[in-house]
């Protein structure tokens, strides 16, 4: 009697804890999601990047109200074997404001001055680059919250100089349905200080490598 006491009290517990296990829900995965309306459509393609800044403008009229604290940046190529980027940086300003008020570095594998190999199957596995198969290629996540008050300026400059940059080329969107905006200007535009101003180029247009602003 006292065995099959043990047994049965046994076998309740045995119950009582899968149907524990059983009630809990499994963790919720995370969803990749746009903090901006991200490139739409199909690109075409500018090369020849040496020795030039390309700036997007991540305007914060166009911020989805996401709750996320951090924020991931994808660049497209179309063309070349190795880009070399000798800077990599974000500037914050007021809502439609110039005036930098913070600097924040972006990376890629934890450096802001990358060299990524375009010629990879690991980083581009579907070979050759073209416009009709770009290469994304996702940077660092960086610890920040994008806030509606706020404009924000992804700068790419490309080390000067360089054959390697003279032949990769960017993705540029062939329509303009996007919330981003770009330009380039000749020059290393990516060691500003806050209270410096956003330098001026062609606003309004397409992105040049700047794909998709996202949560993770």
């Amino acid at each position: 009697m006292k065995t099959f006491h043990k047994f049965a009290t046994l076998t309740l517990m045995i119950i009582a804890v899968s149907a524990y296990g059983f009630s809990q829900k499994a963790p919720a995965k995370t969803t990749p999601l746009n903090l901006v309306r991200g490139i739409v459509g199909p690109v075409g393609s500018n090369t020849s990047w040496s020795g030039y800044s390309a700036l997007s403008q991540i305007s914060g009229g166009g911020v989805i109200p996401i709750a996320s604290s951090s924020t991931v940046f994808y660049l497209g190529f179309t063309a070349g074997a190795t880009a070399d980027i000798n800077n990599l940086v974000l500037y914050t300003t007021a809502r439609r404001g110039l005036t930098i008020t913070a600097v924040t570095p972006v990376k890629l594998g934890g450096v802001s001055n990358p060299s990524i190999n375009l010629a990879s199957t690991a980083v581009c596995p579907v070979q050759p680059l073209s416009v009709n198969n770009p290469c994304i290629v996702r940077l660092d996540p960086v610890t920040l919250s994008l806030s509606a008050l706020n404009d924000y300026y992804l700068v790419v400059y490309f080390t000067a100089n360089d054959p390697n940059n003279s032949a990769i080329g960017a993705t540029q969107p062939s329509f303009g349905q996007s919330s981003l905006n770009g330009w380039f200007i000749n020059g290393d535009e990516s060691r500003l200080t806050a209270g410096q101003s956003i330098p001026s180029g062609n606003n309004g247009a397409p992105p040049d490598f700047l794909m998709y602003v996202m949560n993770q």
